[in-house]
């Protein structure tokens, strides 16, 4: 099975990380090591983050 190339850089995964807490595992097991649900609750605050950097975004094009 190939693999597929990520979409988030690798210093964006280390931040939302060790935001959430996991980075240690990451440290010591690699990204392979981390719970599933840690990979999920990653995504969400990478979505989250996303979502507040487009809101800002457009406030920011509304005051032009």
């Amino acid at each position: 099975m190939a693999r597929r190339r990520g979409i988030m850089s690798s210093r964006l995964k280390e931040e939302i990380a060790k935001e959430l807490g996991f980075y240690d595992v990451v440290e010591r097991e690699g990204w392979g090591g981390i719970k599933s649900r840690d990979a999920g609750n990653m995504v969400k605050r990478a979505i989250q983050m996303a979502e507040e950097g487009l809101a800002q975004q457009n406030q920011n094009n509304l005051n032009k």
